[in-house]
């Protein structure tokens, strides 16, 4: 079996790499409990998964699916409650918006990827600036 390792295959591995680390360590500033680390194998995870199943003979759909599902269950291990209040549905989410990105990146869109990077960083960082205005607390 030839290996699915070219030269286009490596720049979206190590692209995937990259704008997981750019979301992960806006985490690491929040001190979120999901961050630089985490953040850049969600994305390189996913990325891999995308270019494995690009050389199958079955529906490349299937393993994007698959990876939305799996991402859940890293996502639901950040929410806990505490007392009246919800924790880490953020993180969650952060993780989930990075699979998507590695999943962009391992189908070769990579302006595609690096937008979505940029906006979950800017929706991110918002919060400060949210609560700055009083909108949230």
């Amino acid at each position: 079996m030839a290996t699915a390792l070219t030269l286009d295959t490596l720049v979206s591995l190590l692209l995937a790499v990259a704008l997981g680390a750019v979301v992960g360590i806006e985490r690491e500033i929040a001190h979120r409990p999901a961050g630089l680390r985490t953040h850049m194998l969600v994305s390189l995870g996913s990325c891999l998964f995308t270019i494995v199943s690009i050389g199958f003979a079955m529906d490349p759909t299937r393993i994007a699916s698959g990876i939305v599902a799996g991402i859940g269950f890293i996502g639901a291990g950040t929410i806990w409650a505490e007392r009246d209040k919800v924790q880490g549905i953020t993180t969650a989410a952060s993780l989930w918006a990075t699979a998507a990105i590695g999943l962009s990146a391992g189908i070769g869109d990579y302006p595609l990827a690096a937008v979505v990077t940029v906006l979950v960083v800017v929706i991110l960082s918002s919060k400060y600036l949210l609560k700055r205005v009083g909108i949230e607390q």
